[in-house]
């Protein structure tokens, strides 16, 4: 399978915007700390989000593919609502991925101490949403154990 030059900008934004998020909390993966091992739920949040990167990708290439020149982001929501069915789902998604996650994500960010946690949406308009939740959750768990390493040091 070949990529378009459309595609590869695509992805290597939306992997930008990963590279960042474990670059401004490297931190975390740094040194020996009590705790800093993979966890069992870390690798598990990590296989979801490979997951949902890669199906995600595959569709919305094939989206970009099928409409060439109509495809875009106010063109693919409007076909989120071509019938009651994906209307519900569409809906969902768009104030789920809109309002809460961006609201979640920065408000538990910052209670947990992750940097620059405004960064998941942005990832999830990038990637999938289903993608930046599941690295947000994978990230949120090392910062707790992170943090109660910490506290156990002082």
């Amino acid at each position: 399978m070949s990529f378009s030059g459309s595609e590869i900008f695509y992805m290597a934004i939306g992997l930008l915007s990963v590279a960042l998020i474990y670059i401004w909390n490297a931190r975390l993966y740094r040194g020996a700390w009590a705790g800093g091992g993979t966890s069992g739920l870390e690798v598990l949040y990590y296989l979801v989000a490979l997951a949902a990167l890669v199906i995600g990708w595959y569709y919305n290439f094939a989206y970009l593919r099928e409409y060439g020149e109509a495809a875009g982001w106010w063109h693919w929501t409007t076909l989120l609502f071509v019938n009651p069915a994906s209307a519900s789902g569409g809906q969902d998604l768009i104030i789920a991925n809109l309002i809460l996650f961006p609201l979640w994500t920065i408000i538990e960010g910052r209670r947990s101490g992750l940097r620059h946690s405004w960064m998941y949406f942005v990832m999830s308009l990038l990637t999938s949403y289903a993608f930046g939740i599941a690295v947000f959750l994978a990230m949120h768990d090392r910062q707790l154990r992170w943090n109660k390493a910490q506290g156990a040091v002082a």
